[in-house]
């Protein structure tokens, strides 16, 4: 079976919070429980998007890059988990954290921790409490950092 190609891109919450929203909503809205009211807030009109499509150009996971390096909402619908998708956008976003020069952090869900450590992260702190969901900030560390 030939695994289908991810399609990852970017763009402002003005281009694309029409093909974001319903992702996030259904993801953390509808399956996780999170209130809408903490889902919304002003940090989407300053991120930077990324968007990810399957081969039919379907919408199927979005997250987003706030400009300190801050990588957070990270969504994939049901259906197209464990397929590459989450992956290639984590990829995406520290490709623009280095060329932004900014570490990235995130905060991570408790059941996420793993797929953040296979891409560099590093747990920092004790567990806490967001949204009623257990998580942990995280930070990337470059293994060739001081190289250049």
């Amino acid at each position: 079976m030939t695994k289908s190609p991810i399609i990852i891109s970017t763009a402002s919450w003005q281009q694309c919070r029409n093909f974001i929203r319903p992702i996030r909503e259904q993801v953390f809205i509808k399956e996780q429980a999170v209130p809408v009211e903490l889902e919304w807030d002003n940090d989407d009109e300053i991120a930077l998007h990324i968007i990810a499509q399957n081969d039919q150009l379907d919408y199927v996971a979005t997250a987003r890059l706030l400009p300190d390096g801050v990588i957070g909402r990270m969504a994939v619908l049901k259906l197209w988990r464990n397929q590459g998708y989450g992956t290639a956008m984590l990829s995406k976003m520290l490709q623009i954290c280095l060329e932004r020069n900014v570490t990235a952090m995130l905060n991570a869900q408790t059941q996420a921790v793993g797929f953040y450590q296979k891409a560099g992260f590093k747990i920092q702190g004790k567990e806490f409490m967001d949204a009623g969901i257990p998580h942990y900030k995280m930070i990337h560390s470059e293994p060739d950092s001081d190289d250049e």
